[in-house]
């Protein structure tokens, strides 16, 4: 196994510089009231010290938020009516608004989320046909810098990070939506049972927040959502890719989509700073990868693009002892896209020569397209503001 390279201090500016352009709005209400969603422990403990209010009653609150799904303070039954009026005049539980949702005839759903600040991102529940329970679809950005060629999102520039609470907040509104917060008897539905950080955005480019945000979500006093349940998508952000497996060690896919780099210069453009021996070493490295927990390669099928049998027999060299699967995914359409779907026999031959090599690779059969809702469909109208003179 390959060192784990160090993320120089130069790369590291480098992206916290360009992160930084990009950063959600602050907090802070217009009234001047604080959003406890997306703080710490740490930081939520500070914030009622500075009422006067001892380290238990953090511990309360983060119950009641993360745990119960509350969203006023005058449902908290174990906190005292004048503390509720306390934390209500200084404190919000925020949520993101929702400005349209669309269910697709095949009961995928589509929030379009607004924020504060007015911009917008989607976010997508994708049932899982076979069971009562399937995965919740977050975006990571307004907007994206990557401009993937095949992907409608990519046509979108970026607009800003989302923050640790807009991050959260989708899947705790997701969970409003479906009455998935504990009962009063205690039972607990699990029909939102994982995170596929893989909606509009690249993560790792946004990676404090989502870090911040996932460690919410982690936590077992809160949601307590596995790490085995939450999966983040990349393009291939190297020296992030390390640092997201050492500190965070979720489950990884990575945006493959071609095995050669002169395409994938074209189609995915991040290529050209982390070609695919960089990228593919960095799966190599990344920890915990096993049979249990394999590193998905996703891969869209463009007809006549990438789809050949000789780009399938490179795949599977490329990938070679890294426990793995691959998603090949139909390229789903969309409004003014140069791309068409590879057809069904292009699909099966390739997919017959991966799995031969040893890894699974189910063709990816596409959801909510009806409602512009399947893999690489998602944007919004939100625009960057452009800064007084």
């Amino acid at each position: 196994m390959s060192a784990t390279p160090d993320l120089t201090d130069a790369e590291r500016a480098r992206i916290l510089a360009k992160s930084a352009l990009f950063n959600p709005p602050a907090a802070q209400l217009p009234d001047g009231r604080r959003d406890l969603v997306g703080l710490t422990r740490e930081e939520l403990a500070d914030e009622l010290a500075g009422i006067g209010e001892k380290p238990f009653r953090a511990k309360q609150l983060w119950h009641w938020i993360y745990h119960q799904g509350a969203t006023d303070f005058s449902a908290m039954s174990s906190i005292a009516r004048p503390l509720q009026e306390r934390l209500a005049e200084r404190f919000v539980i925020g949520r993101p608004g929702v400005a349209t949702v669309q269910t697709s005839a095949d009961e995928t759903r589509k929030w379009l989320f607004r924020f504060r600040d007015g911009q917008e991102a989607e976010t997508v529940y994708i049932p899982d046909r076979h069971e009562d329970r399937g995965a919740v679809c977050i975006s990571s950005q307004v907007g994206c810098t990557l401009s993937c060629r095949f992907c409608h999102t990519g046509t979108q520039t970026l607009v800003r990070n989302l923050g640790a609470a807009e991050i959260v907040g989708q899947f705790m509104a997701a969970r409003d939506a479906y009455g998935e917060w504990p009962s009063p008897r205690g039972e607990t539905p699990r029909l939102l049972s994982t995170i596929v950080l893989m909606g509009m955005g690249e993560p790792l480019y946004n990676y404090e927040n989502v870090a911040r945000a996932m460690r919410i979500v982690m936590d077992g006093e809160g949601i307590g959502l596995s790490r085995r349940r939450i999966t983040l998508s990349t393009s291939g952000v190297v020296p992030m890719m390390d640092r997201c497996g050492a500190e965070l060690g979720v489950n990884l896919a990575v945006s493959l989509h071609a095995v050669r780099d002169e395409l994938r210069d074209e189609i995915v453009p991040l290529n050209r700073k982390y070609p695919i021996a960089e990228l593919i070493a960095a799966c190599r490295r990344y920890p915990g990868a096993s049979n249990a927990r394999r590193i998905t390669f996703e891969y869209i099928m463009l007809r006549g693009v990438n789809d050949s049998e000789a780009e399938a027999r490179e795949l599977v060299r490329l990938i070679a002892g890294i426990p793995a699967k691959v998603n090949l995914i139909p390229f789903n359409p969309w409004p003014g896209s140069d791309y068409r779907p590879s057809g069904r026999e292009a699909l099966e031959r390739f997919a017959a020569i991966v799995q031969s090599g040893g890894f699974a690779a189910p063709i990816r059969m596409p959801r909510g397209q009806d409602i512009l809702a399947a893999c690489g469909q998602l944007r919004t109208d939100s625009r960057r503001t452009r800064p007084a003179a």
